[in-house]
């Protein structure tokens, strides 16, 4: 007869309550407890910069964020709706307002700043993403029980994005100290002999990024984000091709499209800015960026005919 130690016995039994634990919270943040909270408003406000021919950096133009201007940075906001499809997958429906700007007069780049072209604009973005929470951010010790001290779990959340979307824009220089809307002077020629075809002020875009996140009751949770969204145009500042027989424009649509089409500094030792001259590089299209504080509500359903999270909002108990 095999005869068991007690020492034995009270250490397996101390095994076996430390694998339970973790099961148990695993458990605790595995169940359906996420679909008490699937729905989520966000409201969000930040700031927006853009990637494309105007301003930059010191140096010859460079795509993605190496020829990023800080001081051309204007503010953004935004609404959005979420849904979870799963505990850490989720769909984002989103309304974004931001302005985009670029100058010029502020890069040392003699081609560029030669060329003294300025713009601003207004985006309004609507796009659809798909969410990955790699994090879910968690208020409370990992057993989450009422009145039980235990260790705290992780509270912050990673996310990342990606999706489709379509945008708004409308470029305008300013002349005279005011701003003047550019795409009805056809500054590149657009519906004359030769000229660049006309661009359209509605575009697609793929909007993509990272984002984090942190409880901050069991209803609001506050976050920072940011956006990269590629476009499939090169006209968000109205520079994307040649320069244009400016007599001609002169003939065609006036004075103040000649001027903004070519209001160049002539200081290059040769002409830079003549009849097909290189205006800009169509080859690389615009983009922008977003950068925002997010507050995040949950709409949290209380009632469900799951017996395995119905009260546990309401009652603070656990229901298996």
């Amino acid at each position: 007869m095999i005869r068991i130690s007690p020492r034995f016995f009270l250490l397996a039994l101390a095994l076996g309550l430390l694998a339970i634990g973790p099961v148990s919270a695993q458990y605790f943040r595995q169940s359906n407890y996420w679909k008490t909270h699937r729905q989520e408003v966000e409201f969000g406000l930040g700031i927006s910069n853009f990637l494309g021919e105007l301003g930059g950096r010191n140096q010859i133009g460079s795509p993605f964020v190496w020829d990023l201007e800080l001081s051309q940075t204007r503010p953004a906001a935004s609404l959005a709706y979420r849904y979870y499809l799963a505990r850490q997958q989720s769909l984002r429906l989103r309304l974004t307002y931001g302005v985009l700007a670029g100058n010029d007069n502020l890069t040392t780049e003699p081609f560029r700043h030669n060329r003294n072209l300025n713009f601003k604009s207004d985006v309004v973005e609507l796009s659809l993403v798909y969410e990955l929470h790699l994090y879910r951010e968690e208020l409370g010790h990992i057993y989450d029980l009422r009145g039980v001290k235990g260790t705290k779990s992780g509270r912050v959340g990673l996310y990342f994005f990606g999706g489709v979307g379509a945008f708004y824009f409308d470029p305008r220089a300013q002349f005279n100290n005011a701003w003047v809307r550019l795409k009805p002077l056809h500054t590149e020629g657009q519906g004359l002999p030769g000229g660049a075809e006309d661009y359209n002020n509605i575009q697609v875009c793929i909007p993509m990024g990272v984002g984090i996140r942190r409880a901050l009751t069991k209803q609001w949770s506050a976050g920072l984000e940011l956006q990269y969204t590629k476009t499939f145009t090169d006209y968000i500042d109205d520079v994307s091709t040649k320069y244009y027989d400016n007599a001609a424009i002169l003939a065609a649509n006036g004075d103040i499209a000649a001027f903004l089409a070519d209001p160049s500094l002539n200081e290059l030792p040769w002409d830079a800015t003549g009849t097909n001259a290189q205006r800009g590089d169509e080859t690389d299209l615009d983009a922008y960026l977003f950068l925002k504080f997010t507050a995040d509500w949950k709409m949290y359903k209380y009632k469900s005919g799951s017996k395995k999270y119905r009260a546990r909002i309401r009652r603070q108990k656990i229901v298996f």
